[in-house]
């Protein structure tokens, strides 16, 4: 299958040519598949914030290509705003970002700029509302009158509306309570169970890409040391901590059980999988 999302060799160098040059991306090779369920994590300053702003053409490398479809988003002005209806990006807490008087008219705000018309515009907007779980009374208030939870959802809804082939979220649960939190992540899946698009999940917690994700990055000091399923790249526990980063919770629990002579499978990352671990360590299938 070929990438629907791809960069070569990648690079980019903040501030250069003074003294406070920084090479955030350094020759990264990152590939992302037609409906595929993607995690990218990375600490604080790895540079994963740089690559995904990146994918849709918001930063332009200072060397390397970023290609979408097999065409390079940089070929150019009609490619690049192209493909940034095609591949949509959610910033970290995106409710500050709302503006309009209703929240109709946020939602429609990218539909509008892609030159549809008044019926194809209502049916987008109504479509993404339903996905994230609002309804036709909230679509009439103003955002600010929403709780954060819902405002969040306003926003994811504003970049659905415009249908990308790529959804790309920056830690979309930031901020919220665990109900509101699983309650975005619930959306998501949702959307990408019935759309089938290609979604980014950008994440602090191990946690939540363990439970969603197909496949993992880690990004690491502006390169990818790994790369794998949720369950090859947990393997790598040693490797994560000395990157600032972590396994599941549940992981390092059944580690722990290893270490100290239980017979068990210790590489679960999911709750539901360490249930499974249980059940067969007491020899019930």
């Amino acid at each position: 299958m070929e990438p629907i999302l791809e960069t070569k060799q990648l690079t980019h160098i903040y501030s250069v040519g003074t003294p406070f040059q920084r090479t955030a991306l350094d020759r990264v090779d990152f590939t992302a598949y037609p409906g595929e369920y993607l995690g990218v994590i990375g600490h604080t300053g790895s540079g994963k914030s740089t690559l995904i702003q990146h994918l849709n053409g918001l930063l332009k490398p200072t060397s390397g290509q970023v290609l979408f479809q097999g065409e390079d988003i940089w070929q150019s002005v009609e490619r690049t705003r192209a493909t940034r209806f095609q591949v949509g990006l959610v910033f970290q807490y995106p409710e500050y970002q709302l503006f309009e008087e209703t929240v109709y008219k946020d939602i429609s705000f990218g539909p509008k700029n892609m030159g549809l018309d008044a019926g194809e515009i209502d049916r987008r907007v109504r479509e993404a509302a339903s996905f994230v779980g609002l309804t036709d009374e909230q679509l009439e208030k103003s955002p600010f009158e929403l709780s954060g939870g819902q405002k969040r959802r306003v926003a994811i809804a504003g970049v659905i509306a415009m249908e990308p082939k790529v959804l790309i979220l920056d830690e979309p649960t930031a901020g919220l309570d665990p109900v509101g939190a699983e309650q975005i992540l619930q959306n998501i899946r949702d959307y990408h169970d019935r759309i089938g698009a290609t979604i980014i999940l950008v994440s602090h917690s191990m946690e939540e890409v363990a439970r969603n994700v197909d496949r993992l990055v880690v990004v690491n000091d502006a390169v990818i040391p790994l790369s794998g399923t949720p369950r090859e790249v947990f393997a790598h526990s040693e490797q994560l901590t000395a990157m600032g980063l972590d396994v599941p919770q549940v992981t390092r629990v059944f580690r722990l059980l290893k270490q100290r002579g239980i017979d068990i499978d210790d590489s679960v990352f999911t709750v539901e999988q360490a249930v499974a671990a249980v059940l067969k360590a007491k020899g019930v299938e």
